[in-house]
C-alpha cells in the first residue's frame, strides 16, 4: 500500500471554512470538508460506466479515470488506482473503531473516501479506492460522446 501520512501540510488550494461553506452545498461540505460519507447506492457515480476523468468536486483536480474504475458492488464508485501518484494523499483513520486509510485530494485536502487492500478483487493492484460520488465530478471523454 502507499505511504500513510499522519500530518497535514500546505496545499495549493487553501480556503477558509467560511469560503468552503459558501462554495459547497451542505451535503458536499459534510463529505469533502468534514470527512462524512454518503449512503451507499445513492451517489451519482457508483454505477456509471461513462468514459472520462473524475475530478475533485471542491477544486477540479484530476484524480481518477474510468479506466481504473471497476464494479465492486459496494455502493460507492471504486477504482483500483488514482490517475497518478501525487494526486491523492493518505491518512491513517482510526474512527468508528477500525483502522482504515483515508484518501484526500492532494490539491485541496478534501476528503474523498478510503482505500482498502487485499479484498481479493481481480484488479492489477488488489486495492479498492472506495470514493464518495459527491466528492467527484465526471468530465466525459469528448470522443465517447461522438
Amino acid at each position: 500500500m502507499t505511504n500513510v501520512e499522519n500530518t497535514s501540510g500546505t496545499f495549493p488550494v487553501t480556503k477558509t471554512e467560511d469560503e468552503w461553506r459558501r462554495e459547497l452545498t451542505p451535503e458536499e461540505y459534510h463529505v469533502l470538508r468534514q470527512a462524512g460519507t454518503e449512503r451507499p447506492y445513492t451517489g451519482e457515480f457508483w454505477d456509471t460506466h461513462t468514459t472520462g476523468v473524475y475530478r475533485c468536486r471542491a477544486c477540479g483536480m484530476e484524480l481518477f479515470t474510468s479506466k481504473e474504475k471497476f464494479d465492486s458492488h459496494c455502493g460507492w464508485p471504486s477504482f483500483w488506482a488514482p490517475l497518478a501518484e501525487g494526486k491523492v494523499r493518505y491518512l491513517r483513520d482510526s474512527t468508528l473503531g477500525m483502522e482504515r486509510v483515508e484518501v484526500r485530494c492532494a490539491n485541496c485536502d478534501s476528503h474523498l473516501g478510503h482505500v482498502f487492500e487485499g479484498e481479493g478483487y481481480n484488479t492489477p493492484t488488489d486495492q479498492r479506492y472506495c470514493i464518495n460520488s459527491i466528492s467527484l465530478t465526471l468530465e466525459e471523454d469528448a470522443a465517447a460522446k461522438d
